[in-house]
């Protein structure tokens, strides 16, 4: 997954969100079709047992800065899979202690091939849940402030191996997305450590049927193919 996520405040994602136990009049979507890596997303996350929606920063490594905190120079707006157990990696507690949902109504993917020795864009395209908001599976973690206590959180999304429906756009990673249905609540479940019970989740699953485009690059967005539907996974 290349890093960019399309969050709206349309019925389907008010829908997931409300079914989260998230109050959005009064903690508002923040809409943003190209949220970028490194940039403010908002999560779902458990706090002593009550859900909320924050704001965090895509990039699970963050490091002091003159500001706070910055995006560490480790890239870490993705999370592998394959590291999840592995004890040194930075999602492994992250896994087992601080898992959360992005919410967002699609996301984009950008396909590089090498020239010389840069990897230049070769193609651009995004994808939009028909009819269903994502609920993308992400991990967090806070940063607190010594000088003046502020607490920042970085997150970032786990992805899985490329998916076979996905070959023409992206080749090398997918997202996970959750399932919407009882799982989400122990996804969310802050005291829950037994991660054994996600293992079957590990696989590459498109679980909404996906209207798909070409575009030109991210920051103008315009379609330079026809669109195409991507079916769900049965």
């Amino acid at each position: 997954m290349c890093g960019r996520l399309n969050v709206t405040d349309d019925p389907f994602v008010v829908s997931l969100l409300s079914s989260l136990g998230i109050d959005v009049q009064s903690n508002p979507i923040k809409p943003n079709r190209f949220v970028r890596a490194a940039s403010p997303i908002q999560i779902v996350r458990e706090e002593q047992g009550k859900r909320v929606l924050q704001t965090a920063t895509w990039w699970l490594l963050l490091e002091p800065s003159d500001k706070g905190f910055k995006p560490s120079k480790y890239t870490s707006f993705n999370t592998r899979y394959d590291k999840l157990d592995v004890p040194r990696s930075a999602g492994y507690h992250p896994y087992r202690k601080s898992r959360c949902i992005i919410p967002a109504r699609g996301f984009g993917e950008t396909e590089f091939e090498l020239q010389g020795r840069k990897n230049i864009p070769k193609h651009y395209h995004d994808m939009v849940a028909i009819n269903s908001a994502i609920a993308f599976a992400g991990l967090y973690r806070d940063y607190v402030c010594k000088e003046t206590g502020e607490v920042i959180t970085g997150c970032s999304v786990i992805t899985l191996p490329p998916h076979p429906k996905l070959k023409n756009i992206h080749t090398k990673a997918s997202p996970m997305i959750l399932p919407q249905d009882i799982i989400l609540d122990d996804w969310l479940d802050s005291g829950n450590e037994d991660v054994e019970m996600f293992r079957h989740m590990l696989e590459p699953n498109i679980r909404h049927d996906l209207e798909a485009v070409q575009i030109d690059k991210p920051s103008t967005h315009n379609s330079i193919g026809k669109t195409f539907t991507i079916t769900a996974d049965k």
